[in-house]
């Protein structure tokens, strides 16, 4: 495990080391006092080789190296001992110790090598994580953004899931998705899909005409790169909002994707309506499918909870779904990073500490400045105007 240099991570370590090196030179210590002290008859000598085993579990091949040579010294002393160290007895003994500490020697270094091998994957896999999948900003115009992700895969750090968010025209358009499959071999739809979005989303006026693109593209690319036995099975469910700065109207379309949630001040949560359309890339649909607008009042102070499935199908030990929208209720006050912190806590207990699909959340949390608010009107005319336009919308 590596730590910046001159880390307080690292000093840590590097104490917690020379703890743990006392543990055998102080069990090479005993054996030898005791074994010197005891009869002929009782011979403690081999139990020495523990010392050395124990090493590569936390320093390295040198240290393994040191101790595996204080231990056949120490051997050497007992033998002198008992008689000194011409008896085969004791001659069998050095040499089988010194044979097995040079084994463990070998096998530290080896683990050490392969500990720096993983650790070089785990940077690589980082760096291609932030080039898929950009850090979100903790502020975007009057929006405090946090978002979490969760791998269903063992040292994976990206998979499916997928999020993004981007600046255009005094609005925030955010984009979560979820590819189907999960861990590494989805990542290629995922990539997809993210680069579309950024490249699109400054394009178009309306979210609708984003989506059009989005399907476009997703099509295209199961049209060409499809693997012959997965005909028809490669898709995506997607989730676009757009919040205005200075707009409390925020909209949003679906695209087989959950809808969000929205907490607001005194542990009040709501879902708003959603109409979803079928997943992006889903063969056997029309060439044009309508997508529908949905309208909600998103006020400062409130929070909206983004999410994939995953975190809403994440099942415990009696197979309950994970409820999302119930645990929340508690955590409405609090910060975005607070807010996702918790979620994270409970949903692995949930899950008894591992997860079946990847997970990704978005908190977007619209700061409570009053320049932000339509100027005349109250908490109660923004949720009012969200439901006509909702109205508005469904009779268009």
């Amino acid at each position: 495990m590596r730590f910046p240099v001159g880390s307080a991570g690292e000093r840590r370590f590097w104490h917690s080391s020379q703890a743990l090196l006392l543990l055998p030179i102080m069990l090479i210590v005993v054996i030898t006092v005791v074994d010197v002290q005891a009869p002929e008859s009782i011979h403690l000598g081999p139990a020495l080789v523990i010392a050395p085993a124990l090493t590569p579990s936390f320093a390295g091949p040198r240290t393994t190296a040191a101790v595996g040579a204080l231990a056949t010294l120490a051997q050497i002393v007992i033998g002198i001992a008992h008689g000194g160290i011409g008896t085969s007895n004791h001659i069998v003994q050095i040499i089988t110790l010194a044979v097995l500490s040079v084994l463990v020697v070998l096998y530290s270094a080896l683990r050490e090598r392969r500990q720096a091998q993983l650790a070089q994957v785990r940077t690589v896999a980082e760096a291609a994580q932030h080039v898929l999948m950009w850090p979100l900003p903790e502020q975007i115009g009057p929006l405090r953004i946090a978002s979490l992700y969760l791998a269903a895969e063992d040292e994976a750090q990206i998979g499916g899931d997928l999020y993004a968010a981007t600046v255009c025209d005094n609005a925030v358009r955010v984009l979560i998705g979820d590819v189907r499959g999960k861990g590494l071999p989805a990542i290629g739809e995922a990539a997809l899909l993210l680069s579309a979005f950024r490249e699109s989303a400054h394009r178009h006026h309306t979210l609708e005409d984003l989506v059009d693109t989005l399907e476009q593209s997703v099509s295209r690319y199961t049209a060409d790169l499809e693997p012959e036995d997965e005909a028809g099975e490669r898709f995506a469910t997607a989730l676009l909002v757009e919040i205005p700065d200075r707009d409390q109207i925020t909209r949003m379309t679906s695209c087989g994707h959950p809808p969000p949630l929205l907490l607001s001040p005194g542990h009040v949560v709501t879902m708003p309506s959603l109409h979803p359309s079928p997943p992006l890339g889903v063969q056997g649909l029309p060439a044009t499918v309508e997508h529908t607008l949905d309208v909600f009042s998103f006020e400062p102070g409130d929070t909206l909870l983004l999410y994939t499935d995953g975190v809403v199908e994440a099942r415990d030990a009696r197979g309950r779904f994970y409820p999302l929208a119930e645990r929340v209720t508690r955590w409405t006050d609090d910060s975005p990073e607070a807010l996702l912190h918790h979620i994270r806590r409970d949903l692995l207990a949930h899950a008894g500490g591992r997860l079946g699909d990847d997970a990704a959340l978005i908190a977007l949390h619209r700061t409570p400045v009053e320049r932000h608010r339509h100027h005349g009107h109250g908490r109660g005319h923004g949720r009012a105007a969200a439901r006509q336009d909702t109205a508005g919308a469904e009779r268009s």
